[in-house]
């Protein structure tokens, strides 16, 4: 199941953002709490974190796109979700073979 990255509270009185620099691409596999993303204000840059490791499966948002607090803006596939289905299929392979 893929989990969604969104845009985080930024500030008291902030409500958007720019998504200014991916960070990652994707299909890259990332770690908890690296970063993924830069977001810029009128006040201040915040890179966005990894929720989980994981492979960053999909970037919804394109760079210079201006985006509000809650946006979802990319997604993550979990890491052991991405591999539990290779072994299944596996086993049913050598079951047949």
């Amino acid at each position: 199941m893929a989990i969604s990255i969104v845009v985080p509270q930024l500030g008291e009185s902030v409500a958007e953002g720019t998504v200014s620099r991916w960070l990652k691409n994707a299909g890259d596999r990332v770690r908890k709490e690296e970063p993924l993303v830069e977001i810029q204000t009128d006040k201040i840059n915040v890179e966005i974190p990894s929720p989980a490791d994981g492979v960053l499966s999909e970037i919804l948002i394109k760079e210079g796109t201006t985006v509000l607090v809650g946006t979802e803006i990319a997604r993550l596939s979990g890491g052991e979700e991405a591999a539990a289905p290779a072994k299944p299929a596996a086993a049913v392979a050598s079951a047949s073979a």
